[in-house]
């Protein structure tokens, strides 16, 4: 029988390059944000909620504009774009899909970019109910590291990547008793939001059977 689990913690989060960067991104920012909030305004942006990032690398400074009602923001700077969702749930997806197709084409039509490979990457907390964290992970260490030690391990990472995907299973740091669950993929310029939306469900169902956990109302 599945253990059961909650998930009180859960961030989506989507990053998209351009084909080819958009120096004039790095300054002539105006009329791309005013045209970002008048596509969003649907969502309640407000002007308190958008952030100018001037630190990090050039292509990590940009523009963000938070949707705190809807707990998203987008960014986007001269290489890229990404959306981030808080509190991730499956039953508001297709929202979170509509306002990313209301941003990238606003940006695409007012910013002159087109847009490549996306990279998609869904964060996960679960807390355990009544199995420890220890026992789901244990048997995915190979046995050529339990013999290093007898004593039992404390804590485990697993880390597995392969050319389009990678996933991570961890012990949370975040809440007590928990597995980090992380899961990557990346999706060419022509896969459709429905598309990543089912691949990533999928993942994420095929994880929670390879720990044997089912999640249960909170």
């Amino acid at each position: 029988m599945p253990s059961a689990i909650t998930i009180p913690i859960s961030v989506f989060e989507l990053s998209i390059a351009y084909d080819q960067p958009a120096i004039k991104l790095m300054g002539d920012r105006v009329e791309i944000v005013q045209a970002l909030f008048n596509a969003l305004a649907g969502w309640g942006p407000n002007v308190d909620d958008i952030e100018v990032i001037t630190t990090g690398k050039p292509s990590e400074q940009g523009i963000k504009l938070r949707l705190a009602t809807q707990k998203v923001s987008f960014f986007f700077g001269p290489a890229g774009c990404k959306l981030m969702k808080d509190a991730a749930l499956w039953t508001e997806a297709d929202e979170v899909l509509r306002i990313l197709d209301t941003a990238l084409t606003t940006l695409s039509r007012t910013g002159g970019v087109t847009f490549g490979k996306k990279v998609a990457v869904l964060s996960l907390h679960l807390q355990l109910k009544t199995t420890s964290f220890k026992e789901i992970l244990r048997p995915f260490i190979v046995p050529e590291i339990l013999r290093l030690d007898p004593a039992p391990t404390e804590a485990m990472a697993i880390v597995s990547r392969w050319p389009k995907r990678r996933i991570m299973l961890d012990g949370s740091a975040a809440i007590a008793n928990g597995i980090f669950v992380q899961t990557e993929r990346e999706f060419d310029t022509h896969t459709t939001y429905q598309d990543m939306k089912q691949t990533i469900q999928n993942d994420e169902a095929e994880l929670f059977n390879l720990l044997g956990v089912e999640e249960i109302d909170s």
